[in-house]
């Protein structure tokens, strides 16, 4: 941008950065973004600021915009469970974001405790989060909200949401991807498919099932409820839950997992139980994790682009930051289904 020395515009009022952002056809934390050289600008919009910016002789004081923010440069990320190789994915997305913003982040793995969830929310606060980015943990009450409110520090939601309190979420179309997912297995002939994990009740786990039974609905099945075989989200849960649902007495040709930590119990269960997964028995997983092209076969699941998505939160919460009166955002990302080694037709016995 060329040197700027004009500070009004001809009625001789001082330009302001609503001005800038009307001039450009942004919104004003946009601006705000641009001014502090984010990375997280696309280069056209940031070109089209630069140029309002240089029309109008807008300029910025850097000193009088950090009084006004009265904030530190460190951002708390409160995670439910860094155990989950999905949430360390997204970790990584929203760290190398918020580095390349010029932002320090502050880490906590709550354990899916929400005792433990509040009070590391309350340290954060106290040691000046400039906003916070959380992964609710099962069994958030809303409350957590109400408080937050008190706080006045932006607040992002990511992968996981508490419907109706009003704060900015970014999180994946779940419903979509267990929809794709079914809708594949259907394809190659099976019509006995379980679900397998997830916590009964959680907002997540409830989107999933509306996928799969969406996908059921559109063929004529019936869904049965036995196939619905709730258990925790790890391996020794998916371990589990293959165990019950095998023992039906009609047992599913195929599972669509929670999450790929669950299907690698199941794929792991499979085996034991003497079958070929991807002959005898089909599996989808969820998330598409790094780990998930290296079992034995590959497996097959919906990508949700963790590390992308970490990216997109950040952006969400440093737009809140740069200009708290912009409304929360709502943005819901596209999942794909990427078949690898764990599916086949429905064995011809079956």
């Amino acid at each position: 941008m060329s040197p700027r020395v004009q500070t009004s515009n001809q009625e001789g009022r001082r330009v302001t950065v609503t001005d800038v952002a009307r001039a450009a056809g942004v919104s004003r934390s946009t601006v705000s973004l641009v001014l502090r050289n984010s990375p997280l600008v696309k280069r056209e919009t940031r070109r089209r600021v630069e140029e309002a910016i240089d029309r109008l002789g807008y300029v910025y004081n850097r000193n009088a915009a950090n009084l006004r923010r009265r904030t530190s440069d460190m951002v708390a990320m409160v995670i439910n469970d860094l155990t989950n190789p999905f949430f360390a994915e997204l970790a990584v997305g929203l760290e190398e974001a918020l580095e390349a913003a010029g932002y320090v982040s502050l880490m906590a793995n709550t354990g899916e405790d929400p005792v433990r969830q509040r009070r590391v929310m309350e340290a954060m606060r106290e040691h000046g989060a400039a906003g916070f980015i959380l992964c609710p943990a099962m069994g958030t009450e809303t409350r957590l909200v109400a408080a937050m409110s008190d706080w006045n520090v932006p607040v992002i939601q990511a992968m996981r949401w508490l419907p109706g309190v009003g704060l900015g979420s970014v999180v994946p179309d779940y419903a979509l991807g267990m929809r794709m997912a079914a809708e594949h297995l259907l394809a190659l002939g099976h019509r006995r498919i379980a679900f397998l994990g997830g916590i009964e009740g959680n907002v997540v786990t409830t989107e999933r099932v509306r996928g799969y039974r969406a996908a059921l609905d559109g063929a004529g099945i019936a869904p049965d409820p036995s196939l619905i075989v709730p258990a925790a989200v790890n391996p020794g849960g998916g371990i589990e839950a293959l165990r019950i649902a095998l023992a039906l007495e009609r047992p599913p040709t195929a599972a669509l997992c929670f999450s790929d930590v669950v299907a690698f119990g199941v794929l792991d269960a499979s085996a034991a139980a003497g079958l070929t997964v991807g002959r005898d028995f089909s599996v989808i997983g969820f998330d598409d994790v790094a780990t998930a092209r290296h079992t034995l076969p590959p497996l097959t699941t919906v990508a949700v682009y963790p590390q992308e998505l970490g990216r997109r939160a950040a952006a969400a919460l440093l737009r809140r930051i740069a200009d708290p009166s912009e409304p929360p955002e709502e943005e819901i990302l596209a999942p794909s289904l990427v078949v690898r080694g764990t599916c086949g037709p429905v064995p011809k016995e079956a």
